[in-house]
């Protein structure tokens, strides 16, 4: 009987050891000092240093990222988008429609789609994310700035898919608490991207991707796995020393794991060497992005001679948005990159004007309601989901 008790006591003291160690493996908010993440980058430096050993270094990241999150356990899904667009809207210089996709049977990713009013030929294509902001009048992919942004884009010529985050807007199938938040995420972008590129007037070989803070995130994320975003512009986000503050940035192992040990900066820098435009501010973690994080992934766009890929633009006296001045900055980048026109803007003293976007009310930016019911087959909470992927997680 004592040697039960023990043994059932070693299992309970083995249990929260193993559950410690697990939770030592998750980098989250302001892991490091500022110190601390610009000496950490030194390090990381000197890990590698042509493009043999960075390559063998991103390759580890990479295996990282998706172990960690268990994007490899995912289902193999081919098409199946089952979409369904409605109330579609011609404004000036661009349309808008409510669109929403399945992302797997039964969970679906709703947002919205911003084309071109010229229809004619093939357009580069934008996927358009978006951080935790979440007050009334101010959520997500239906904010002021995100219109303004996707209007704009679609204008310049690009077709914009802009999405919700799991459990903001419309995707209230889970909440986004839920432990695989960053999975859910990243998956749901990719089939944005692949649903993008199933259609006939999108051009393959010019697909941009944005977002601030939490979008930010999952730009740098998304656009590290998948070499077909050809140009990203994260906003307000890339830190030594900060790694998100949420579940669905920081939430799964996939800055550290053992010996390894990796940071955002690295991260981005995967994008390498397609173009790519860090966006920070003088008020947030990226105060220090023009002598900390930029120079490190220059360092890495030097081994692939693409230094001319790569810039930041920094705005010291702003905070932690999206506003004119980043958007700005990224229609000219985006222009640049993706073949957009950004003489379709109105242009004046202070640069573009964005005064031809008209501001829609939240639910009309919204496929479902009274008049379009949520598909019957969707499924319901975070446990149902987790339970159909079989993903391993405990409540």
């Amino acid at each position: 009987m004592v040697g039960k008790k023990f043994l059932l006591l070693i299992l309970f003291v083995t249990s929260i050891v193993v559950v410690n160690a697990q939770k030592t493996e998750l980098c989250q908010g302001a892991y490091w000092s500022e110190d601390e993440g610009f000496y950490k980058l030194q390090e990381f430096a000197s890990k590698w240093n042509d493009k043999v050993s960075w390559e063998e270094r991103a390759k580890e990241i990479k295996e990282h990222l998706i172990k960690g999150m268990q994007l490899d356990k995912m289902p193999k899904i081919e098409g199946n988008f089952n979409p369904i667009i409605n109330n579609t809207r011609k404004m000036d210089g661009y349309i808008v429609e409510n669109i929403a996709i399945e992302s797997f049977p039964g969970f679906y990713i709703t947002g919205n789609l911003y084309r071109p009013t010229d229809e004619s030929g093939k357009h580069p294509a934008i996927l358009s994310a978006h951080g935790h902001w979440n007050v009334p009048g101010n959520i997500g992919r239906l904010r002021k700035d995100m219109q303004l942004r996707c209007a704009s884009f679609a204008r310049m010529g690009a077709i914009v898919f802009a999405y919700d985050m799991v459990g903001y807007g419309e995707a209230q199938q889970v909440t986004h608490e839920i432990p695989i938040a960053l999975l859910l995420q990243t998956w749901n972008s990719n089939r944005v991207l692949e649903y993008l590129l199933s259609r006939d007037d999108v051009d393959s070989k010019n697909i941009g991707m944005t977002g601030a803070s939490g979008g930010g995130t999952q730009t740098f994320i998304f656009t590290a796995l998948d070499n077909r975003i050809t140009a990203s512009a994260p906003v307000c986000q890339v830190s030594a020393h900060f790694f998100g503050g949420c579940v669905c940035e920081s939430g799964v192992p996939i800055h550290k794991v053992g010996d390894f040990q990796t940071n955002n900066v690295e991260i981005a820098a995967l994008c390498a060497p397609r173009p790519l435009l860090l966006l920070s501010d003088g008020a947030d973690w990226t105060r220090n992005t023009p002598r900390v994080e930029f120079p490190y992934i220059k360092s890495v766009y030097n081994v692939y001679n693409a230094e001319n890929k790569v810039s930041n633009v920094h705005f010291v006296t702003q905070r932690h948005d999206y506003g004119l001045s980043k958007r700005k900055a990224v229609y000219n980048f985006f222009s640049q990159y993706l073949n957009l026109k950004n003489g379709y803007i109105p242009y004046g003293g202070d640069g573009y004007i964005e005064n031809f976007v008209t501001i829609l009310p939240e639910d009309s930016l919204k496929v479902f309601g009274k008049d379009n019911v949520f598909p019957k087959n969707a499924l319901k909470g975070d446990k149902a989901v987790i339970e159909y992927l079989n993903i391993n997680v405990k409540f």
